[in-house]
């Protein structure tokens, strides 16, 4: 669709696909140019009046090995200047990715088909259900380099493992893999390598058959709903429920109930 060099991306029958496309630095995403277009694909897939859910991917061997360790060694690119400086190239740069992806409506799908770390690892985490290959591997490897997740890692982990295991993950950045990230709930599922992206499309295909108003909606209140009151969430889920009674989706489910069809 978009004159993309660093990602491909693709809107077909309601799914739209982000397959990072740099398979040479394994897929990091420090890159400005990276980023930029992270963050335009998310736009678009917002925009989009045919997208109902979103995949995130990478070309293989590495789903993506987070941070450009070459630049990070070198200081050079987003990691260049001054502690103030290398502080407001985080805010300016990395802190679009999570931003652009959590900020995406429609349900979101990680499909990790190699390697996830650092910041590749908070990449996955950043979408809404994982499935991975039996190739991958995640680690919260930033410890080891004596840094801290900048991209918002510690506020996406614990939400998907609990507290005590991240603070494992965190504090030790041990690599796990498929068979111990299913384990710890950090995917949803695991696959044979070369059946990743036919069962990542198989959910899908089945969300994507949903009414997208009541996907956004379902999705947002999921999200709130760890932040806000219980008085507050039930107002919101009666004003959203409201909407929902009224929508040509819900009208055509119900028709169709009523005449036994699917």
């Amino acid at each position: 669709m978009n004159n993309f060099s660093q990602i491909l991306f693709d809107i077909h029958e309601g799914i739209a696909t982000i397959t990072l496309n740099r398979p040479d630095i394994r897929n990091a995403i420090s890159g400005l140019e990276m980023i930029c277009e992270i963050e335009e694909a998310c736009i678009a897939v917002n925009k989009s009046s045919d997208a109902r859910v979103l995949i995130i991917t990478g070309v293989d061997p590495a789903f993506s090995s987070g941070g450009n360790i070459k630049d990070i060694s070198e200081r050079k690119g987003i990691f260049h200047g001054t502690p103030a400086q290398v502080m407001e190239n985080y805010k300016q740069t990395v802190h679009r990715i999570p931003l652009a992806i959590y900020g995406v409506k429609i349900p979101t799908i990680a499909a990790v088909n190699g390697p996830a770390i650092g910041a590749g690892c908070d990449l996955s985490l950043m979408c809404d259900i994982r499935f991975a290959s039996c190739k991958a591997k995640f680690a919260e490897s930033f410890i080891n380099l004596g840094l801290i997740s900048g991209d918002g890692g510690s506020w996406f982990l614990p939400k998907v493992v609990g507290l005590a295991r991240a603070c494992e993950l965190t504090f030790t950045g041990d690599v796990i893999d498929s068979k111990k990230a299913l384990e710890i709930g950090l995917v949803n599922y695991v696959t044979k390598h070369e059946d990743l992206m036919t069962e990542t499309m198989a959910l899908a295909r089945k969300t994507a058959l949903k009414s997208v108003t009541a996907l956004k909606m379902a999705k947002h209140l999921m999200r709130s709903g760890q932040e806000d009151s219980l008085t507050f969430h039930l107002d919101q889920a009666a004003s959203y429920q409201a909407i929902c009674h009224f929508t040509d989706d819900h009208h055509k489910a119900m028709a169709d109930l009523r005449n036994k069809t699917k």
